[in-house]
Order: structure tokens, then sequence, then C-alpha cells
């Protein structure tokens, strides 16, 4: 069947096999951020957004993202940049093989939630699996990007209202 899709903002129309996953689809097509884990959807790996949700790319068909449009990492690189200097400062990186699935993760968590607790944090992350670490570095990470952005936010609405600091 052939389908039409987005993927990183980039229309794109493929032959795609009935059983075709969306990870090979979008490996194929050059998305290598994209990683192929434990291929039963357990471990995060995988992770794309489809229609700026996440999704795991290992256990969905191709042809279920027909007309919609997918994110990968490579769509998302300032705010990977950003976000992943946060986790590479604490240490937290190791082997870097669960990072493109984890930050993915963690972007989706912060344009959902402004201000999570830790155990909104571990609860929205308990689906991404990381063999090297035991979570410390990357928590540390995630609430260190989160104060820079609080603090930035602050900034700028002190700015708009022409405040320059506040004693």
């Amino acid at each position: 069947m052939q389908i039409k899709l987005w993927i990183n903002n980039k229309a794109v129309i493929k032959e795609a096999e009935a059983d075709l996953l969306l990870i090979d689809l979008l490996r194929n097509n050059g998305c290598y951020s994209v990683k192929r884990g434990c291929e039963t959807g357990n471990c995060g790996l995988c992770t794309v957004f489809v229609d700026e949700k996440p999704v795991l790319s290992c256990s969905t068909l191709a042809a279920r993202v027909n007309g919609k449009k997918v994110t990968t990492l490579e769509g998302l690189q300032r705010e990977a940049e950003d976000f992943g200097t946060y986790i590479a400062e604490q240490g937290a990186e190791q082997c870097g093989f669960c990072n493109p699935g984890f930050i993915m993760n963690a972007i989706a968590m912060f344009r959902e939630k402004q201000n999570p607790s830790d155990e909104e944090i571990k609860e929205y992350l308990a689906g991404n699996l990381c063999r090297c670490s035991g979570y410390e570095g990357q928590l540390r990470g995630i609430r260190a990007y989160l104060e820079y952005q609080q603090s930035k936010a602050a900034k700028a609405e002190l700015a708009a209202q022409n405040i320059s600091e506040v004693i």
C-alpha cells in the first residue's frame, strides 16, 4: 500500500508492506536516532512523536501513520541539544544508546508539564530503560533544565514588563 506522511516536516510517499514497522521505515529514511532496542515496546529507545505524541515505533505499523506527522530526534535538533547539554553536564549519558528515546520522552514531558514533581518525572519516564545508570544523573539533569527554563521564562516576563531586575 502507498502511504503519505511527514517525517520531520518533509512530505514522504512510500510503498509500505502491511507488516512494515515504523522504526524500519524511519531508519530506511535516514532517521538513525531511532534505536532498535528490545523490539517489544518495553525499553523506549525507539520513541518518536506521531502528531506530537510519543509513540514506540517498534510496535507501530507504518500503515498506521498514513497522513500523520512523524518527528524524530533529527527534527528536534535545537531542543535536543539544549536539553542534552544538561544531561551531559550531570555525567548521565554514559554509553548514550538510550539517549534519543530518553530525550524524546523528556521533551514530550516538558511540553505537557511545566513544573513536574520528581514522582511525576519518574512516572513519565518509567518506560525508558537505561542499563548504564541508576537514573539519578538523568533526574538531576532534568531538574537543572527545568530550573533554567523557569528562570528564562521569568526573565522574559520581566522584560515584557520592562523591568530589568527584581531587588
